[in-house]
C-alpha cells in the first residue's frame, strides 16, 4: 500500500505541474519554484511531515521535498544557533543533493556537446 500511495502522491504532483504548464504562460522554472515554496510552506505549518508519514518515501522524491528540507534544516539550526542557524541549517540537509547536482552537471557538460 505504501508503494501505491507514494506513486499517487508523486503522480499528483506531476499532474498538477503539467496542468499549470498547459494552462498558463509559466515556464518550468516558475513551476519548480512554486513547488519548492509550497513544500516550504507545508513544512512551516507542520503538514509535510504528516504527508511523509502517510505517503512514505514518495513524499521525499518530488521537488516539494527540497523546500521541506530547506525549511526543516533552517528551523532546526535556528533553535540552536539563532539567526545564524537559519543560514547554516538550510544547507545542512540539502548539501548532498546540491553537491551531487553540481558535480554531475560538470561531468555531463564534459561528455555532451550543446546544440546550437
Amino acid at each position: 500500500m505504501s508503494y501505491f500511495l507514494s506513486f499517487l502522491f508523486c503522480g499528483m504532483i506531476c499532474l498538477l505541474g503539467q496542468i499549470i504548464l498547459d494552462n498558463t504562460k509559466l515556464t518550468p522554472g516558475h513551476v519548480t519554484t512554486i513547488f519548492v515554496v509550497v513544500g516550504a510552506l507545508l513544512d512551516i505549518f507542520n503538514f509535510y511531515d504528516k504527508i511523509i508519514l502517510w505517503v512514505g518515501g514518495g513524499a521525499l522524491v518530488p521537488i516539494t521535498s527540497f523546500g521541506h528540507l530547506l525549511i526543516h534544516g533552517a528551523l532546526a539550526k535556528a533553535s540552536d544557533l539563532g539567526a545564524m542557524g537559519l543560514l547554516l541549517g538550510m544547507f545542512d540537509l540539502t548539501s548532498a543533493g546540491i553537491v551531487s547536482t553540481i558535480f554531475l552537471s560538470f561531468v555531463f557538460a564534459l561528455i555532451f556537446k550543446p546544440k546550437n
